[in-house]
């Protein structure tokens, strides 16, 4: 690896901490508030109110107030939507410039042309988007339990079947990806609109239609939880020995996606 590719690599890999630091921690923060509102001291004056949450950090202390629906629109609202982008192409960079364009995608010897396999490094991104937003969009969906035992076992699925295409360090990777993907496609294609169309509402004066933040909640709680085992996966790169080299690499997976699911939600709700 040349000296340049070897420095875009570092620079992209630091981009794509520092970014999935941020998404991945505010994230966290709104998810926890969700949980930790009290109902308001003066539910009749303020029957808008869902909750609020006292907070102190750095010395300063911060009252938030959590809308039912949106009364007035503020002259700045802050949107958390640029962590989300600038993590996945980071890492879609990385990708491209580690395994399209140097490590190996492939065990040596694989008859497979590279072109086909960066396609179906490709395909597999997009086809965990498609299949994810097809479970939501079934009756499998209506019971986010079992919508969600679905897509995790569509995820190993998908990571066994990478196992016959790619290197089983491959293999994991794009594990992790699927799911990134997955994330950044839930703000970008669930969150930021369902949040548009209620900030169109209201401005319009029309009636609150609560399904639109129910749905943009349910994919931040996806998002939440889905998180630690992008992380697992990512991170057993660096220990190949038990994990994606190790004899059971499969079994290893099995049990990396619910431990992840898992300490995602204790750090939800109960850090």
């Amino acid at each position: 690896m040349s000296d340049l590719q070897e420095w875009l690599s570092l620079v992209l890999r630091w981009t794509h901490a520092i970014a999935g630091i941020m998404w991945i921690g505010q994230t966290y923060l709104f998810n926890w508030m969700e949980k930790a509102f009290d109902p308001p001291r003066d539910p009749k004056e303020k029957p808008n109110i869902a909750g609020e949450l006292w907070m102190v950090h750095g010395g300063g202390f911060y009252v938030v107030e959590k809308q039912k629906w949106p009364e007035i629109m503020p002259r700045t609202l802050h949107w958390f939507k640029w962590e989300a982008m600038l993590t996945w192409l980071s890492g879609f960079f990385l990708l491209a410039v580690v395994y399209w364009n140097g490590a190996a995608l492939q065990d040596y010897g694989a008859l497979l042309p590279r072109g086909q396999a960066v396609a179906i490094s490709l395909g597999t991104m997009l086809g965990a988007v498609a299949v994810y937003r097809l479970i939501w969009k079934t009756p499998l969906g209506r019971v986010e339990a079992v919508g969600g035992v679905v897509w995790a076992l569509c995820v190993f699925g998908a990571g066994a079947a990478l196992m016959r295409v790619f290197s089983a360090r491959a293999a994991y990777l794009h594990v992790g990806a699927m799911m990134g993907t997955v994330m950044v496609t839930n703000v970008w294609m669930t969150i930021i609109p369902n949040q548009r169309k209620i900030m169109a509402i209201t401005e319009a004066g029309g009636p609150p239609r609560p399904e639109l933040a129910l749905a943009a909640k349910r994919c931040s709680k996806h998002n939440t939880l889905m998180s630690m085992p992008l992380l697992f996966t990512m991170l057993s790169n660096h220990y190949p020995s038990i994990t994606f080299g190790g004899p059971h690499p499969l079994i290893v997976l099995a049990f990396l996606l619910p431990a992840g699911v898992l300490a995602a939600y204790l750090i939800r709700e109960h850090a």
